[in-house]
């Protein structure tokens, strides 16, 4: 019996120690097993890109559409959360002062670069209190004519507005959207006032101009291609400087003799400024892969969507164009004396 007690301590004292061991190890092989971010590296949360228009609109399509891919490849969910109102001026101003870490990040259109001219109180600075990480999809603009419209050209258009001064109307989806935007530039570039018909939203306006009630509307081709490939609308011209590969047989308003005239909603994405440079990085890589995702391209091409050259999905890229983009349309707001506040 002793022999056995002996004999029997030191295996016990073996296998507590192998044990041991082992519980060891395993705690080792977990905390190197994991992916690089969870070591305190970005990200190692989800990422929330915050939209400034409401579910369903083509902003949000856009964000929904980058999420996944863009998660994929930061290896952890992007979520999308809507902050609609005001003109995307509410969700900016929440974005500018959200934690600069890199967890939150802003998709916006155009309106980025027409904010400081529509509004004469603004509780934020598009260039200052934003990093910019890339721009991200280009919607073209297309100058549409009600179905029984009596010109089916620019040149037509003009004699039209010419003949009947002040008779011809143009809607747009509100102030400072895209559309009302865009009739502003036309009538700066033609020279001749048209009776403006403010709606809230696009739809509205599509409606009266499907119903005959306006006689013009300047909309993104994600709402009037449909429409105009059922015959339903005139289309004057894309506001683009090339043609489109949705549209191939309608001319643009440039080579129908309005130069320069361009007009397309841009998105670009931002983070707050002061987000650290691991994190801008990481954020372009994830928006350039997923840009370039098969199911992504397919999707925008049906809704004659553009993904803008690599070289402008960068942050000076978006740097660049953003500037730009605010000294184009300022002079235009100024002169038209609107403002959304």
């Amino acid at each position: 019996m002793k022999f056995a007690t002996l004999s029997v301590r030191p295996l016990g004292l073996r296998r507590a120690a192998a044990l041991l061991c082992l519980a060891g190890a395993a705690a080792w092989l977990a905390g190197h097993s994991r992916p690089a971010h969870a070591q305190g590296g970005f990200p190692d949360k989800p990422v929330t890109i915050v939209i400034p228009f409401a579910a369903g609109g083509p902003t949000d399509v856009v964000a929904r559409m980058l999420a996944v891919p863009m998660g994929k490849s930061l290896g952890q969910p992007v979520i999308v959360e809507n902050a609609a109102g005001a003109g995307g001026t509410i969700a900016a101003a929440k974005v500018a002062r959200a934690p600069a870490n890199g967890y939150t990040v802003f998709l916006h259109h155009m309106g980025m670069a027409t904010a400081p001219a529509l509004y004469k109180r603004l509780s934020f600075d598009p260039v200052k209190d934003f990093e910019p990480i890339g721009q991200v999809v280009d919607v073209p603009m297309t100058l549409l004519a009600r179905k029984d419209f009596p010109a089916t050209d620019l040149q037509g258009v003009l004699g039209y507005i010419k003949a009947n001064k002040g008779k011809v109307t143009l809607a747009n989806a509100g102030l400072g959207a895209v559309s009302h935007l865009c009739g502003l530039l036309f009538m700066t570039q033609i020279g001749e006032e048209l009776t403006t018909v403010p709606y809230k939203g696009t739809g509205p306006a599509m409606t009266d101009l499907l119903g005959g009630q306006v006689d013009l509307l300047c909309d993104q081709t994600t709402q009037t291609v449909p429409f105009i490939k059922e015959n339903r609308v005139k289309v004057i011209g894309v506001a683009m400087p090339r043609r489109l590969a949705a549209l191939p047989n309608v001319p643009t308003l440039d080579e129908q003799g309005l130069k320069g005239f361009e007009v397309k909603v841009w998105h670009g994405l931002y983070a707050p400024r002061g987000t650290p440079p691991e994190a801008l990085k990481k954020l372009n890589e994830a928006l350039r892969v997923a840009l370039q995702d098969p199911v992504v391209t397919q999707r925008l091409a049906e809704l004659s969507s553009e993904v803008p050259p690599m070289d402008k999905v960068t942050p000076e890229g978006l740097r660049t164009h953003l500037a730009a983009e605010i000294a184009k349309w300022a002079p235009v707001i100024r002169q038209a004396g609107v403002y959304a506040d």
